[in-house]
């Protein structure tokens, strides 16, 4: 059969009516994805509307340059949207169409059980190689599942389709009629992010590290990381869909996939949308392996791959953690498709990480993206128990395993500042946390983090604290010896309540200023935690700021405090404070020998057993 496969394609091979008018009426026709839309048959279906009556259309991300959905074609249409493509937002809203939520993963099991039965497939493949296979090209992802499954299938070959590689082959046996159509493929153009993508994308890049293996999902946002993966090292990738941006990586090397856990050397997909540039680059590339989403999408293989990242859009996230990314109150916008896969794929992968990603606003600017709760009619994509890390231009905020509490002040942390206090006030109305919390009213400044390794040789981060922090204080106040205690306090401590704590956290970081120095950083899932804490208060009558310094007891006599001090010293410059006071215990000598390095002349005053300190930053003298 293989061999003498021609007579076989040149029996098949008919024109596009002709071809169609062996559909019947009432059928379920599945019509290949994005940018391996069979363009010529889709004309013909619509220029034929009149020979067809309540035919039900299956189509997985329809990029809307067909016109199925409007209403004059009501009677011999129905558009089933598996994800929403622009063209079908406004008939599904009307009602003249429909939409199926369904991870992307689990589709092509209701094609093989019976429960979404195809009875036609129109596909768009390459012409036959030598022993008789075409190639479903850009289009694998559920196509090759509905042509497997369909009882008629109608291919259009077209000689611009790439051959790609990988589980992405039919033999022309399998396929009932051919229609040969050589119009260039759809393409598919990403836009170019703006400031707010790319202060995303900036983010994004900090919590990938070399060897990981990324999915992007479609859109400016996810793929706004791009250009800031130029110094990454070994990345793979395992995604159920690309465009052109990752071609600049693999020609930089940036992108090798060597270091994969699973496919080692290979470029996994279920489909691609880009540019002829991107169509050329894949045909017959090995690097590039093509499967259907039964396996791509799966999340037992996703976690496979050590260091998964996936990196998803979110419309809205509530306060809570619970994600909406296909629905605007009760109009439907878009789909699941494979977000949940990967986001549950790279949570149980090892290492791996699940990101969200969306701007703190919508375009005008007007409405807040982090909200108190979702809207009626919206749906939760993403659980709670699902979400990892959530992204927006205002920072990084890591809620699984967190506290309602820890997820309500982390969120709102990374809201935008116009929205910050109405989310505040959301928050304690729905009891989510303290009645009295506060939170800075400027916003949090990221030029002030910092790496240093201390006298042991061990790399430390040195942050300002953030209204977040609360706990984190708390945990190293406990941890401190009765002596060490009395040493900071003057007096000991029998606790150190939320109302004593929330001030050192919700600093404004002009006049009360805080840095701490922290470790596990790298991995925030394994809990940062704060070993020391270097902060003033400034008196605006005097410009004179009154310091002082905690540190964890396993972490004494590292230098920290010196580098804390001085490190407080430049950015008090910064604010034109004019110097340092602080009270020190006379037999504190340690201390007294840190402030005796500040690299300022200094006085010092003594009494009742207390040093009165006063560091001048401005005299003559330094």
């Amino acid at each position: 059969m293989i061999l003498n496969w021609p007579p076989i394609y040149k029996e098949r091979l008919t024109d596009a009516k002709t071809a169609l008018s062996r559909i019947r009426r009432g059928a379920r026709i599945f019509i290949a994805s994005a940018c391996g839309e069979p363009q010529l048959l889709v004309k013909t279906l619509l220029d034929m509307a009149q020979d067809f009556a309540d035919v039900e259309i299956i189509h997985f991300l329809d990029l809307g340059l067909t016109d199925y959905t409007s209403e004059i074609y009501t009677e011999h249409f129905r558009h089933n949207a598996l994800f929403i493509g622009a063209n079908a937002r406004t008939a599904i809203k009307e009602g003249h169409a429909d939409y199926t939520p369904i991870f992307l993963s689990e589709v092509p099991l209701l094609m093989q059980r019976g429960s979404m039965p195809i009875d036609v497939a129109l596909i768009t493949v390459s012409p036959p190689d030598m022993n008789g296979y075409v190639s479903l090209g850009i289009s694998v992802d559920i196509t090759k599942t509905a042509a497997e499954v369909a009882r008629y299938v109608v291919a259009e070959v077209n000689t611009n389709m790439p051959r790609t590689l990988g589980d992405s082959f039919l033999h022309v046996s399998q396929i009932a009629a051919f229609v040969e159509n050589n119009t260039p493929l759809l393409e598919f153009e990403q836009k170019s992010p703006d400031h707010i993508a790319q202060s995303i994308g900036q983010l994004i890049a900090d919590l990938i590290d070399n060897e990981s293996t990324i999915q992007t999902g479609v859109g400016k946002i996810p793929n706004s990381v791009f250009p800031y993966l130029k110094n990454k090292k070994d990345l793979g990738v395992h995604t159920e869909t690309f465009t052109d941006g990752l071609i600049d990586l693999i020609e930089s090397g940036v992108v090798t996939c060597r270091k994969k856990s699973l496919h080692p050397g290979k470029v996994v997909a279920a489909f691609c949308m880009g540019t002829r540039r991107l169509y050329e680059y894949v045909d017959n590339n090995p690097l590039f392996e093509f499967r259907p989403c039964q396996y791509v999408n799966d999340p037992y293989v996703i976690a496979q791959n050590d260091r998964m990242v996936s990196i998803n859009s979110a419309l809205t996230v509530d306060l809570t953690g619970q994600v909406c990314s296909d629905s605007l109150g009760f109009d439907f916008y878009s789909g699941i498709g494979g977000q949940v896969d990967f986001v549950r794929g790279s949570g149980m992968s090892k290492r791996g990480k699940s990101i969200m990603v969306l701007p703190s606003t919508t375009e005008d600017g007007k409405i807040s993206r982090i909200v108190p709760f979702l809207s009626p009619g919206s749906g939760v994509v993403v659980t709670r128990g699902d979400i990892h890390y959530v992204v927006t231009e205002y920072g990084i905020a890591y809620v699984h395993g967190k506290s309602i509490r820890d997820r309500a002040m982390m969120l709102i942390n990374i809201a935008h500042p116009d929205f910050r206090e109405e989310l505040l006030q959301a928050a304690k109305n729905q009891g989510y946390i303290y009645r009295d919390q506060t939170l800075p009213v400027v916003l949090y400044p990221k030029e002030y983090e910092i790496n240093w390794v201390d006298n042991k040789n061990t790399q430390l981060f040195f942050r300002p604290v953030k209204a977040t922090d609360e706990r984190a204080i708390q945990e190293l106040i406990y941890e401190l010896p009765e002596q060490d205690i009395y040493t900071r306090f003057f007096h000991s401590l029998k606790s150190f309540s939320h109302k004593v704590a929330m001030p050192l956290a919700a600093i404004d970081y002009n006049d009360r200023m805080a840095i701490a120095a922290v470790i596990g950083k790298a991995e925030p899932e394994s809990r940062e935690e704060i070993v020391a804490i270097g902060r003033y208060i400034n008196d605006p009558n005097t410009r004179y700021a009154e310091v002082a310094f905690t540190t964890h007891q396993d972490w004494q006599a590292r230098g920290i405090g010196t580098f804390l001090l001085r490190y407080l010293i430049r950015i008090a410059r910064e604010k034109n404070i004019a110097g340092f006071t602080a009270d020190v215990l006379s037999r504190n000598l340690p201390m007294m020998h840190v402030f005796s390095k500040s690299g300022y002349p200094m006085t010092t005053h003594l009494d009742t057993g207390v040093y009165e300190l006063k560091i001048n930053f401005n005299s003559e003298d330094k």
